[in-house]
C-alpha cells in the first residue's frame, strides 16, 4: 500500500455508462452494456469477489434502457448507490465493428447522455457520498463529457480526497472526439496526472494528446509530473512499471489471434488495481492486468463470460 494512504475496502467507478450494439461478423446485431470505467468495475469487482465493494458512480435516466444498465449492475454486485437518476434523460448509445485483426471502431450517439449531467442537480450524488470510498477510479473519458465546472469542482474533491488518505487512480483513455480542444485535454489530462497516486495510461494515447513520438517522451513526462506508480500499457509488448521499483513482468500471456481488443485496457486497470487492493507486488500487479486483458481479446464484447 502506498505510504499514507488508508487501507482499501471501498471502490468507485466514475464515469458512463452506455448501451452497446455490437455488429456481428454475420450480420447478427447483439445488445448489450458497456463503457470504459463501467468494464473496469465489472472486471474489479469478479476478481475482488465479496472482499470489497465496489460501487458505479454516473447519471442515468427512467427508461427501458437506463433500467437495463442497473439491473445489469445489481447481477454484477456493484453497489448502484451513487447513480443519479434524470427524467429528461436516457442512456448514450455506441456501436462496435470489428475487422478480421479484432480491432474495433465505434460509432457514437452520446451527447444528450444522461452521464454528462453528472455531479449536477436535481438528484445531486454530492463529493461527501464519494469521500466515504477508499480507492476513487476515473479515466479522462469520465473528465471529457462533463463541463469545465464540473470538471473543475471534482478536480478540487479530488485534492482533498487525496489529503485525506484516499487513493486515485486514473487513465486517460483520450477520445479527441469528446474533448472542446486538445489544448484542454492537455491540460486536464495534466493536472490528473500530478494527482494520481496510480497512474494507467496507454502508450498511443499519450503519444496522440501530447504529440510525442516514443515510450521514453511519455515515460519522462509522466515522471516530471510526479507519477510515481503505476503501468504503462503497451498492448501485446507488455507493461512497463512506473513504479520507482522498477518491475518487470515475466509472466505474461501470449495471444496468437485477438478476436476483439474492445476493453483491453479497462480490464487491465482491473487486474492490476485488484491485484494493489489485494496487497500483491508490483510484478505481480502488471501481470495480472497484462493476463486479464489477454484473456478478454480472446472473447468477443467488452465483458466477457465468468
Amino acid at each position: 500500500m502506498l505510504l499514507g494512504k488508508r487501507p482499501i475496502s471501498k471502490i468507485c467507478c466514475i464515469g458512463e455508462v452506455m448501451i452497446e450494439l455490437v455488429n456481428g461478423r454475420h450480420g447478427n446485431i447483439t445488445l448489450s452494456v458497456a463503457g470504459d470505467t463501467y468494464n473496469t468495475a465489472v472486471y474489479l469487482k469478479r476478481v475482488l469477489q465479496q472482499k470489497h465493494t465496489v460501487a458505479y458512480c454516473t447519471a442515468l435516466g427512467t427508461d427501458p434502457y437506463s433500467a437495463k444498465i442497473k439491473e445489469t449492475l445489481h447481477n454484477y454486485n456493484i453497489d448502484t448507490s451513487c447513480i443519479e437518476i434524470r427524467t429528461d434523460k436516457i442512456p448514450g448509445l455506441y456501436a462496435v465493428d470489428t475487422d478480421a485483426d479484432g480491432e474495433r471502431s465505434f460509432t457514437y450517439w452520446r451527447s444528450d447522455a444522461a452521464a454528462r449531467t453528472l455531479f449536477q442537480p436535481p438528484n445531486k450524488i454530492s463529493f461527501t457520498t464519494l469521500a466515504g470510498f477508499d480507492l476513487i477510479y476515473l479515466s479522462g473519458i469520465t473528465m471529457a463529457i462533463l463541463p469545465p465546472d464540473i470538471r473543475a469542482a471534482l478536480i478540487d474533491f479530488i485534492h482533498t480526497f487525496k489529503a485525506d488518505g484516499g487513493t486515485v487512480a486514473y487513465d486517460s483513455n483520450y477520445r479527441p472526439k469528446l474533448w472542446e480542444n486538445q489544448a484542454v485535454a492537455q491540460d486536464i489530462n495534466t493536472q490528473l496526472w500530478q494527482l494520481a497516486d496510480i497512474a494507467l495510461p496507454s502508450v498511443d494515447d499519450e503519444m496522440e494528446l501530447f504529440s510525442e513520438s516514443t515510450q521514453a517522451e511519455v515515460v519522462a513526462r509522466l515522471q516530471s509530473l510526479g507519477v510515481t506508480y503505476g503501468a504503462l500499457k503497451q498492448g501485446a509488448e507488455g507493461p512497463l512499471d512506473l513504479g520507482i521499483q522498477h518491475a518487470v513482468a515475466e509472466n505474461l500471456t501470449q495471444v496468437s489471434h485477438v478476436i476483439d481488443s474492445t476493453a483491453a485496457g479497462d480490464s487491465f486497470n482491473a487486474g492490476y488495481l485488484a491485484s494493489y487492493v489485494l496487497g500483491e507486488t508490483p510484478k505481480s500487479q502488471l501481470e495480472r492486468g497484462h493476463n486479464l486483458a489477454a484473456k478478454v481479446i480472446t472473447h468477443p464484447g467488452a465483458i466477457i463470460p465468468e
